[in-house]
């Protein structure tokens, strides 16, 4: 845990450990934390010290406090309207958090992510679920088309037989 570590060693040494822990770039940090590469690049070589500031949103990321979204990994078509929405459960508020994806492959690479970033839990579709559900430790969910969208794809399909 990086919080704990940085007073244990120096910032540099833990912020490197925990970036190899979790299997996570500097570039990648960087652009969630939305810290410049460069400066995490001096941190991480000991250049620099880190500004309170700096320290709060690296640790944000690599140690998110509240499992604040529920990702829904899908084909674009279907997360168009879905981003930025809100759901209620219990007495939590939960941000809605797409993840585009064309194949299995995006898809389990999508639901590590997510999870890794701080995902509540994980909507995805059925012929995925029981693969992603061995690759992260949060809920998923299928996500299951209706009798009217299986009907409506036979029509489509009968118009162009």
């Amino acid at each position: 845990m990086l919080s704990r570590r940085i007073f244990e060693t120096d910032f540099a040494r833990a912020l490197q450990d925990e970036l190899a822990r979790q299997n996570m770039s500097i570039r990648e940090l960087a652009e969630r934390a939305e810290i410049p590469p460069a400066t995490l690049y001096k941190l991480t070589s000991g250049k620099a010290d880190p500004r309170l500031s700096t320290v709060r949103r690296i640790v944000g990321v690599l140690e998110p406090r509240e499992k604040s979204f529920i990702a829904v990994i899908a084909a674009r078509f279907l997360l168009d309207d879905l981003d930025n929405r809100d759901i209620e459960a219990g007495d939590r508020k939960y941000r809605i958090r797409s993840y585009s994806v064309n194949s299995l492959d995006e898809c389990i690479v999508a639901a590590v992510r997510a999870e890794k970033e701080g995902a509540a839990a994980i909507i995805c579709a059925p012929v995925l679920a029981s693969i992603v559900e061995r690759c992260v430790d949060v809920p998923v969910v299928i996500l299951k088309p209706k009798a009217e969208t299986v009907t409506e794809a036979l029509d489509a399909v009968r118009r162009r037989l």
